[in-house]
């Protein structure tokens, strides 16, 4: 059976007054009904804008390509503008980083909410305030009738976020993006919002896609994990199976900055270096001058290797912490 989600290849390019920037390079992914699948990466590893590809939602200057691209079996590609609209917001949707920003603020919760179900599901005023009640409800929002009256500036971070999943959540989609959804939230506040997301997809037996930088999160909710560097898919592997050992050098240094992994009394491992950008791409690995396995090869090109669990895109896929096939390795065996 066909994955609800089926991306392949997908590269996104932003031009420039320099030239264009490959902010995707190549990322294919898929998610089925009903699964938790994380990306996580640094900050500007093409997490929101894969994502936002997918969705519509970026501006003129990105230029997007895919050898495919298809959701609940229709081909995204050849879909008009109008039809695409039909889908967006109901059968897929997302949920932003900021939620004090991503609501308007010179409109109420009520008027926000009802928007969505009129335009999606055709609801009249007063089905369209029973459902904006139930929604609000459903998220754990007290009072929601009163609620509705409210302006976004008059609810706290956590609340804001809660009213963006209730949106999102409006039309009962198949697809739920989940984008940094406990950016700016406290640590509380953010343990309440992912429970109550892991809690609605099980009930309603959606597909979620959660991006995140916190390793922590995927641990708790995310069924299977993609690794992203630069733009680029580096690794792609169920959930235990990665933290237990994780096969490409990025994948293993995000896991031994964890807090948690640390050693007691000494210093928190951090990957030095930053993620390139448009002036200082290498050629090659993109994550070569950072690792500490590169050689003359990883400089030259590197290859994705398929494994029974998933991928890496490593010329040197670690195994228990030790790069295979390296020379170093290979010249200690032999000593």
């Amino acid at each position: 059976m066909a994955p609800l989600l089926d991306i392949a290849n997908l590269t996104v390019e932003f031009q420039t007054s320099t030239g264009p920037f490959r902010a995707v390079d190549g990322v294919s992914l898929d998610c089925d009904r009903g699964e938790i699948l994380s990306i996580v990466g640094e900050s500007g590893s093409g997490k929101s804008v894969s994502m936002l590809a997918l969705m519509g939602l970026l501006p003129w200057t990105a230029k997007i390509t895919a050898d495919r691209l298809s959701f609940d079996g229709r081909d995204l590609r050849t879909m008009s503008s109008r039809e695409r609209r039909k889908i967006i917001g109901r059968d897929m949707a997302m949920i932003f980083q900021e939620p004090m920003s991503s609501l308007n603020p010179c409109f109420t919760v009520g008027f926000q909410l009802g928007e969505t179900l009129r335009l999606h599901m055709g609801l009249d005023r007063a089905a369209r305030r029973r459902r904006s009640v139930e929604l609000l409800s459903l998220v754990g929002i007290p009072s929601p009738e009163d609620r509705l009256s409210n302006f976004p500036h008059q609810m706290s971070g956590g609340m804001s976020q809660r009213v963006m999943i209730a949106m999102a959540l409006a039309c009962n989609p198949k697809l739920l993006i989940a984008d940094e959804p406990t950016t700016a939230l406290d640590v509380t506040i953010q343990a309440q919002i992912l429970d109550l997301l892991v809690r609605l997809q099980k009930e309603n037996g959606m597909a979620l896609i959660l991006i995140t930088h916190d390793m922590g999160v995927v641990a708790e909710t995310a069924e299977r994990v993609q690794v992203q560097y630069a733009g680029q898919k580096v690794e792609e592997r169920p959930v235990a199976a990665l933290f237990s050992d994780p096969r490409h050098p990025y994948s293993a240094a995000l896991l031994a900055s964890l807090p948690e992994r640390a050693h007691v009394g000494g210093r928190l491992p951090s990957i030095a270096g930053m993620v390139p950008g448009a002036f200082d791409r290498p050629e090659g690995c993109l994550f070569s001058p950072r690792c500490d396995f590169a050689t003359d090869l990883c400089r030259r090109g590197v290859a994705a290797r398929t494994m029974p669990d998933g991928m890496v895109l490593c010329n040197y896929p670690l195994a228990g912490g030790v790069p295979t096939g390296h020379p170093a390795a290979a010249a200690e065996a032999v000593r």
